[in-house]
């Protein structure tokens, strides 16, 4: 027996076959529909090139945010070490020292890292020179007898026996920023004022003549460490060093 179509089954079949195929575009016309936002949060890639990516490596090995010394700061001292250690300035290429004048004195401002074995050597107190300012350095000089500290990068040098006691010459790499410190007899020594009974008394440690002088127990040791070569960088936000530096301008 032949079935014949129902012909009101094949118009709603073929009714709703259209109603599927056009509903997205009656809804695209439609002036008040929309549909739930999804916010897709921006990724900012944090590193874009091999040096950025090394930088961020040992910054977070380091743990050196846990310690107070900043991606900023750490950023700025390993563009310099690279720089200098491929110009051959740089003997000791595993070692730097970085003194951060954004603390004020009261704070341990001084890190020893050593870059191949990814530890903190030392993290010290390190004074400022007296015509630098009290609590914060916030002026600095490269002029003889301006008891200013001079920001910068220098390499170490041999030490020696002096007024200060043992004491580590310095080599400034920067010209017209701190390449007159031999002249001006800039080194690194200990002094009984860098200390935590000076802060609880006066509140900061005392200051140099533009040395960064150390603590004493800590002189020998840290000088023992970072002579013959290394890379030592003082920095501060001084917006005239960091546009005239040729080194973090490279």
């Amino acid at each position: 027996m032949k079935i014949k179509p129902n012909k009101k089954i094949y118009l709603f079949v073929a009714a709703v076959v259209a109603l599927m195929v056009h509903l997205p575009f009656s809804f695209a016309h439609i002036k008040n529909y929309s549909l739930p936002k999804i916010i897709v949060p921006v990724i900012v890639p944090i590193a874009t090139t091999v040096e950025e990516k090394m930088v961020f490596k040992i910054y977070d090995s380091l743990k050196l945010n846990n310690v107070g010394l900043s991606q900023n700061v750490f950023n700025y001292a390993l563009k310099g070490f690279e720089y200098l250690k491929a110009k051959g300035k740089i003997v000791n290429d595993h070692i730097i020292s970085i003194v951060d004048f954004t603390k004020p004195s009261s704070q341990k401002r001084l890190f020893v890292i050593d870059l191949n074995n990814y530890k903190i050597l030392f993290k010290t107190y390190v004074a400022h020179g007296q015509g630098s300012g009290e609590v914060m350095a916030s002026k600095f000089s490269n002029v003889p007898e301006s008891l200013q500290s001079s920001l910068g990068f220098y390499s170490t040098a041999n030490t020696y026996v002096g007024k200060n006691g043992f004491s580590l010459k310095l080599n400034g790499l920067e010209k017209g920023i701190n390449d007159r410190a031999s002249e001006r007899s800039i080194v690194i020594h200990g002094a009984d004022y860098v200390c935590e009974s000076y802060i609880q008394s006066q509140g900061f440690i005392g200051r140099s003549w533009g040395c960064p002088a150390i603590p004493e127990k800590l002189n020998k040791p840290i000088i023992e460490k970072i002579k013959n070569g290394s890379c030592l960088f003082i920095f501060s936000e001084n917006n005239k060093y960091l546009h005239t530096s040729k080194i973090l301008n490279s």
